[in-house]
């Protein structure tokens, strides 16, 4: 099943700047060969089920690694099975008003 989610991962009591954290989560992503992209407030990734929850677990124990002890962690998760439709399609149908 093909699914799109948005994750907001926040490791916990590391200071201010994510960005490592961040970019650790990144490489994860692009080494399972999801589709993907950043946001300000989190990161849409796209494919398999199986495979963007093992991402999302994979995020979790990089991010560990790099030193969080604590890690919270915002998902929302998208699925449809009338149709394929990739999160990139989502704001350009709604910007030109296709609403199929």
């Amino acid at each position: 099943m093909l699914v799109s989610v948005d994750l907001c991962l926040v490791p916990l009591g590391v200071g201010l700047s994510l960005s490592p954290f961040v970019a650790a989560c990144i490489e994860v992503i692009e080494g399972k060969g999801l589709d993907y992209e950043i946001g300000p407030n989190g990161t849409a990734i796209e494919g398999e089920w199986d495979k963007v929850f093992e991402c999302i677990k994979d995020c979790h124990k990089a991010v560990h690694r790099l030193g969080a002890a604590r890690i919270y962690t915002t998902l929302k998760v998208n699925t449809r099975t009338d149709r394929m439709q990739s999160f990139r399609e989502k704001v350009p149908s709604i910007v030109n008003r296709d609403f199929t």
